[in-house]
C-alpha cells in the first residue's frame, strides 16, 4: 500500500496510457509521487486486469485473501500452501525506471488481454491496469445507481 507515515494513500482517478513494444508503461505522475520505486504486478484472480501493489501491500493482500476465506493461512495445510504458491507465482517484482515507467511482462499482458491501449485505475492501496476496451465494457456495465438506491 502506498503509505505516508502509517496512513494509507488512496490512488484515485483513471488514466489512459499506451504500452510500448517492449512492454513498458508510464505511470501517472500523481501515482509516482506517493509510491515507492519497487512494485509487484500480479493478475487479478479472474484474469480481468493487473493489480499493482507495493511489496508489503501485496503480501498483506495475499494474507487478507486467506483471512477472508479461511480465517488465516495455515502452512501445514497443503491446500493453503498450493493456493498461496499459485498467487505468488503469478506476481512479478518490477521497479519504476528513471522515465517513470514499469515493465509488464508479455505473459501478464497476454493473460489479461492487454494490447497497446490501457487504463490505469487508482484504488485503495493499489492500482489496476486494464486493457482499454475491456475496461470500457466493464465500466459501461457498472451502474453506480446500485449504491444509492
Amino acid at each position: 500500500m502506498a503509505e505516508e507515515g502509517n496512513k494509507v494513500v488512496d490512488l484515485n482517478s483513471a488514466y489512459r496510457h499506451k504500452v510500448d513494444a517492449k512492454g513498458r508503461m508510464s505511470l501517472p505522475a500523481s501515482f509516482r509521487k506517493v509510491l515507492s520505486t519497487d512494485l509487484v504486478v500480479t493478475r487479478n484472480p479472474k484474469d480481468e486486469c493487473l493489480y499493482v501493489f507495493e511489496p508489503d501491500a501485496f503480501n498483506a493482500w495475499v494474507a487478507g485473501v486467506f483471512e477472508d476465506k479461511f480465517e488465516k493461512f495455515d502452512r501445514t495445510n497443503d491446500l493453503h500452501v498450493r493456493l498461496r504458491r499459485k498467487l505468488k507465482s503469478r506476481a512479478a517484482d518490477v521497479s519504476i525506471d528513471a522515465a517513470g515507467r514499469i515493465m509488464i511482462s508479455a505473459e501478464q499482458r497476454e493473460a489479461v488481454g492487454i494490447d497497446k491501449e490501457v487504463v490505469v485505475v487508482g484504488n485503495t492501496g493499489y492500482f489496476e491496469i486494464w486493457d482499454a476496451k475491456r475496461y470500457d465494457a466493464v465500466d459501461d456495465e457498472t451502474d453506480l445507481g446500485l449504491l444509492f438506491d
